[in-house]
């Protein structure tokens, strides 16, 4: 359901996790998603209440006063209650009866007065609010958004500017990963730390604030984006980090049908330009010399130039990932680009620091392949990984070793032996 949502949509949704977090709640409930809703003030949602004379500071109140603090400080993964996932649920249903195709705050806000059993319709009952008005108002502000848009549409040409428009190519040519992280899609992060404070540390940075990850295959380059995804969703970041997104931009869904010189570029165009709209994303590229080197595609060979001035004047801030020796061929051959981007090694991890992830992962394997991984299998996954396969790294070819024993085993134990395949047959004949 949450690919349908619109970019406010999310980052409401990430901001009610926040105040939960700040309530020292260990779940997120109505009252949550309709603090998350005030607090996104650019949504259609927090413009109606606030209309209505609700703000975040009085409903935060409010629920404070209905169900007091909570005793769960340290909660890092907070699940949805049933009465917010149904109110997730049914906004699909309110978008669609409005024939919308995507769901944004509005839609949220609809079904949250619409459901009315939850302590956010209650928190909003309490503060003079009447539902129904609510609700008409919405469905009101809605089409007069949408009128708005096709006057300006047909007066000039001015592009649609509702929920969806915002994130459209961001949506098409890019993963949003603290949505991921949010909805728990993404493996922990073990022994990472340094590096992820190290790009917390450069994004902080008021001058060459583009971290760019250098490193061998197969050593956690885009694990520690991951990382850091998760740390935004947890609040445990600086201020400067607090409510960004981190979007993961799919280079080969960018170049795919770029037949001509400049397809690529312009499609680039539009994707930074909802960059600078929305003015809270963080862009992660992978592999981020096959933007800026010459000649790896088809029209990629200006869009290191259209980079340069945006990151210069910090209009673009951009997570990289590279291999050493791409990294010494393209961007340190051009200093100006050089100058844009700030380093940082990640070297691959020795064999005990590898086991230790591993034993962070294994949860993950276990519950995928329905076995048990012992400590000893994970020790030997990684010395032997170390010791035989010298044209790999760890941490990642200790991964797949667990990864492909796992599967083996699975097989083997879905597969009869011979003996019981002839007594099935018996029976069947």
């Amino acid at each position: 359901m949450f690919e349908r949502f619109t970019d406010r949509a999310k980052h409401a949704m990430a901001l009610a996790q926040r105040q939960a977090h700040s309530l020292n709640h260990a779940y997120i409930g109505t009252e949550h998603i309709l603090l998350g809703l005030l607090e996104e003030k650019e949504g259609i949602a927090a413009q109606v209440l606030a209309e209505k004379g609700i703000t975040l500071d009085k409903a935060r109140e409010q629920v404070i006063d209905m169900i007091g603090m909570g005793d769960n400080p340290d909660a890092k993964h907070l699940p949805f209650t049933t009465n917010a996932k149904k109110i997730l649920d049914l906004s699909l249903r309110e978008a669609l009866q409005l024939g919308h195709t995507y769901i944004g705050t509005e839609h949220i806000l609809l079904a949250l007065v619409t459901q009315g059993g939850g302590i956010g319709a209650q928190v909003l009952m309490q503060l003079g609010a009447d539902l129904d008005d609510i609700k008409s108002a919405t469905v009101s502000a809605i089409r007069g958004q949408k009128s708005e848009d096709d006057r300006l549409a047909n007066a000039g040409g001015v592009e649609n500017k509702t929920e969806p428009s915002v994130s459209a190519m961001l949506s098409q040519f890019g993963t949003d990963l603290t949505q991921l992280a949010l909805q728990g899609k993404l493996d922990p992060v073990i022994g990472r730390e340094d590096e992820i404070l190290d790009v917390m540390t450069v994004l902080s940075r008021r001058t060459k604030n583009n971290p760019v990850l250098v490193g061998e295959p197969g050593v956690g380059k885009t694990a520690v984006v991951e990382g850091l995804a998760q740390k935004i969703v947890a609040q445990d970041v600086p201020e400067t980090l607090k409510g960004k997104q981190i979007y993961s931009l799919d280079l080969a869904s960018l170049v795919a049908g770029s037949r001509y010189r400049g397809d690529f570029e312009e499609r680039l165009k539009k994707v930074i330009k909802e960059i600078q709209t929305r003015g809270n994303i963080i862009l992660f590229i992978d592999e981020i010399h096959q933007i800026v080197g010459a000649g790896s595609a088809d029209g990629a060979i200006g869009a290191g130039d259209m980079l340069k001035p945006m990151l210069a004047r910090g209009e673009l801030q951009t997570i990289g990932a590279t291999t050493v020796s791409e990294y010494r061929k393209y961007i340190e051959k051009d200093a100006a680009l050089e100058r844009r981007f700030q380093p940082i090694t990640v070297s691959q991890p020795s064999v005990a620091q590898t086991v230790q992830i591993l034993r962070g992962l294994r949860s993950h394997y276990e519950g995928f392949h329905k076995v048990t991984i012992t400590d000893g299998a994970l020790q030997s996954a990684a010395e032997l990984s170390a010791r035989y396969i010298q044209d790999r790294n760890l941490p990642d070819k200790a991964i797949d070793l667990i990864d492909e024993a796992g599967a083996r085993m699975r097989i083997k134990r879905l597969t009869a032996p011979p003996e019981i395949k002839a007594l099935d047959r018996e029976i069947s004949e």
